[in-house]
């Protein structure tokens, strides 16, 4: 793993990780290795279930594809790198997640710091996929909902956007049922209240 991690950071956060999957479908990484490891199992079932989805999640809370799917791909790797401890898809999948959530954490942190000394200058041309979250992103639920505290904003994003249970969000955040329903309840009356302002 970590020769198929190092060999593919020129590439595009999405050829990363789509590549070293396919090419573990494809079995060119295991005659030199003897066979099919557990972690590349793992991590192939779980890029067919969860990518799309985690990559989406991030998008709506980053608001830039790219980074969603960088966040995905730094994801993945850690989740490789952490098998041994994990050892077990359905702790992976939770600390998928949490790592997801977690990276994006970071990225809005930085940002903040960071508008803080850059000058404005001007938009790349946007790519197709940019071009779609930008209309996304335009749309009322959207801007509201980054209106909202940051962890009644992920409790919602992890609850409407990936349809997880209580119990997987709190895995997720790393929080009790009980806060994820208070996180949860508080955010729907705001965004409500923020809908309804903007239709007044």
């Amino acid at each position: 793993m970590r020769r198929a991690a190092a060999a593919v950071v020129s590439r595009t956060p999405f050829q990363c990780v789509f590549t070293y999957v396919a090419d573990l479908k494809a079995g060119s990484h295991l005659a030199a290795r003897g066979g099919t490891s557990e972690a590349d199992l793992a991590i192939t079932a779980m890029y067919d279930a969860q990518y799309g989805s985690l990559v989406r999640m991030a998008a709506v809370l980053l608001g830039d594809i790219g980074a969603a799917e960088d966040v995905v791909q730094d994801s993945f790797i850690a989740v490789h790198a952490a098998w041994q401890r994990l050892r077990d898809i359905n702790k992976a999948v939770p600390y998928l997640r949490r790592s997801v959530l977690n990276r994006s954490r970071s990225i809005l942190r930085r940002r903040v710091v960071a508008s803080r000394h850059e000058p404005a200058h001007e938009p790349d041309m946007p790519s197709a996929e940019q071009g779609a979250i930008a209309r996304l992103e335009r749309s009322a639920v959207i801007e509201a909902l980054r209106s909202l505290p940051a962890r009644q904003r992920e409790a919602l994003v992890l609850k409407f956007y990936l349809g997880l249970s209580e119990e997987e969000i709190a895995a997720a955040m790393k929080i009790s049922t009980g806060a994820v329903k208070s996180h949860t309840a508080r955010g729907k009356a705001a965004l409500r209240t923020a809908l309804e302002h903007r239709r007044a």
